[in-house]
């Protein structure tokens, strides 16, 4: 059917992400394609959490110029998942 690590791309540390995670809200990139639904599932089969809420968006690419040349980054959809309470996920495992 799908790979969930081909949905969720990587995790978005950011400092309005990581204030987010004191209320059991985590942030992801996940593929253009993706649907909630899908994304609900992956995100609990990877590390094993009861997902309650997904919520996306689509980031547009900002504008840019190298010289002469114009262009603007890519354009990707970002994730926002709730966890059930007393679940989380371990952003920065210890080695």
């Amino acid at each position: 059917m799908y790979d969930p690590r081909e949905i969720i791309i990587r995790p978005i540390i950011s400092e309005k992400s990581y204030s987010l995670i004191e209320q059991n809200r985590y942030t992801f990139e996940v593929a253009k394609t993706a649907s909630k639904p899908q994304i609900g599932q992956a995100v609990a089969e990877i590390f094993n959490v009861t997902v309650l809420q997904v919520n996306t968006m689509n980031v547009t690419g900002k504008p840019r110029r190298v010289r002469f040349a114009k262009g603007k980054t890519r354009d990707w959809k970002k994730a926002i998942v709730t966890l059930k309470e007393g679940d989380k996920i371990d952003m920065f495992p210890s080695a």
